[in-house]
């Protein structure tokens, strides 16, 4: 797909590997909505892009576990910018590790909603859009944890394993509509999501955002012939 004068969604564009993805799609040539809870630093993002080049981007805040805010958001994004060739689901949040039982209720509604749930309905939103452009994809950036167990990611694996079906099934869906669509399974990232959550992990060690998002406009930008249904980083 060539890139430039493409109009992209990014969820979780705020901050972390979607800030990343923002910056690099707005040098690629691409117009961006990016979406996030905090106004400020959406605005400080949409300040950014715009000065790479994305002159027509904009910031939504929108909460991706209330799915009439999602509603509101695709509406608002229609009217701004118009239609939307690229949707990349990629907000997420995390539960300090441990038992089930350690986990609060709110806690396991707020990551099924963030993770699955919001991803879900937004998608849903764009599809019918994204079925009439020329060249379309839905991009989900999931997680190793869509494709591994490990301890004490009871509720988290239960949303990643969901989005890593929802994405698989969403290909076979898609296949004769002309919207590609891909899984991004990546290790651990060098971001603030574990420091959100309390947990206290070696983010040193991680992958970097800047360097993953690298691989995210790698995916995108492939011939019309070849096309990565699914890509593993480790570290």
């Amino acid at each position: 797909m060539e890139l430039r004068g493409k109009t992209a969604v990014v969820t979780g564009g705020s901050d972390g590997i979607g800030h990343h993805i923002c910056l690099k799609l707005a040098e690629a040539g691409c117009t961006l909505a990016v979406l996030g809870r905090d106004r400020a630093r959406l605005d400080a993002v949409v300040v950014e892009v715009v000065a790479l080049g994305a002159k027509d981007s904009h910031g939504y805040a929108c909460d991706m576990r209330d799915a009439e805010q999602i509603a509101a958001t695709v509406s608002a994004i229609a009217a701004d910018i118009g239609p939307v060739d690229i949707v990349i689901n990629n907000a997420g949040i995390w539960h300090k590790t441990g038992p089930l039982d350690t986990i609060q209720s709110q806690m396991i509604e707020d990551t099924v909603a963030t993770n699955l749930t919001g991803a879900i309905h937004l998608t849903r939103a764009f599809l019918p859009g994204l079925r009439s452009r020329p060249e379309a994809v839905i991009l989900n950036v999931v997680s190793k944890s869509g494709v591994l167990a490990e301890a004490g990611q009871s509720v988290y694996a239960a949303t990643k394993h969901g989005m890593r079906g929802f994405t698989d099934v969403l290909k076979i869906d898609e296949a004769d509509n002309g919207v590609r669509v891909a899984g991004l399974y990546q290790s651990g990232t060098n971001t603030g999501m574990f420091a959100k959550a309390g947990e206290a992990v070696p983010n040193h060690i991680f992958t970097e955002p800047d360097d993953l998002a690298d691989v995210v406009v790698f995916m995108l930008s492939r011939p019309a012939k070849l096309w990565m249904h699914d890509v593993r980083v480790e570290l």
